[in-house]
């Protein structure tokens, strides 16, 4: 393809979303709006936007679809909250739902951000109240943990390969993993809150590798060889008892011949004398 001028195109092809992706992002950008709608138009109290956001002593209580919930909803007062996961998905997911399919695209993404934000539970619980505390802002929402997963799959997916950040930003896999990587230890080290909290993005870095490091992925190779020392113990023991089974030996009582007061005599009559079949 070439310019007016008889040069060579410079154009970008800008990536093509598979229907799981597409449906992801309409349905990220639906909730938004209904929320950014809601609290800032409709007059509806920020308590009902908070009732599906992760708050770790809310968790613990109980209240346990916040893990779940809270990937999927975004500051209502913040577009850009919810745009630059929109961009982030849109980038790095049609090559991997195009290589992986959608029901396992759809699979990691949902994983990996419980995965994230069950790191950023259990630091805010385990650590000390005054370290827990500049984890967060107290609650813990976005899917930016997802797409740092996604960006560290797509670099062990493609690490050959370059992606077009934000239309313009030539990256290459590797490069793209050691920023996401960089970029989660500086903030930190800066104690920069965020709507996510300082351990998700980690949380979503480990979830990246254990499930989207090649196909299958390191944590289906632990569970696939788990099934397989499990099934193999299980033909084990049933070749075992059919060969018990199968076995002609059989153990025959026999008894003593004796002269009716326990002794025995020469003719082999006594303890030591032949066993009656």
């Amino acid at each position: 393809m070439s310019n007016w001028d008889g040069q060579p195109s410079t154009a970008v092809a800008l990536p093509k979303p598979g229907p799981t992706l597409k449906v992801i992002l309409i349905g990220l950008l639906g909730i938004w709006l209904m929320f950014a709608m809601a609290v800032n138009w409709g007059g509806a109290d920020v308590a009902l936007f908070q009732l599906f956001v992760g708050n770790t002593d809310a968790i613990l209580s109980g209240q346990v679809w916040r893990l779940f919930t809270a990937p999927l909803v975004h500051a209502p007062n913040d577009p850009w909250h919810v745009m630059g996961v929109l961009l982030g998905l849109y980038f790095l997911g049609p090559s991997l739902e195009s290589r992986w399919g959608g029901r396992r695209f759809a699979v990691f993404l949902a994983a990996s951000s419980v995965l994230a934000y069950a790191c950023q539970l259990l630091a805010e619980w385990l650590l000390p109240a005054t370290t827990a505390a500049r984890l967060s802002i107290g609650y813990w929402f976005g899917g930016v943990p997802a797409v740092e997963a996604l960006s560290v799959a797509w670099a062990l997916t493609f690490s050959g390969q370059t992606v077009r950040l934000m239309f313009v930003l030539p990256v290459t896999g590797r490069g793209l993993l050691w920023f996401v990587i960089g970029f989660s230890v500086l903030r930190l080290i800066a104690v920069q809150q965020t709507a996510e909290g300082l351990i998700s993005p980690f949380g979503g870095l480990a979830a990246g590798w254990l499930l989207g490091a090649g196909t299958p992925s390191p944590l289906r190779r632990v569970y696939l060889k788990y099934r397989y020392n499990q099934l193999q113990r299980e033909a084990e023991r049933d070749a075992r008892a059919r060969r018990a089974k199968q076995s002609k030996f059989s153990v025959i009582e026999g008894g003593r011949r004796g002269n009716g007061n326990g002794t025995g005599n020469g003719n082999g009559s006594g303890p030591g004398g032949k066993y009656l079949n």
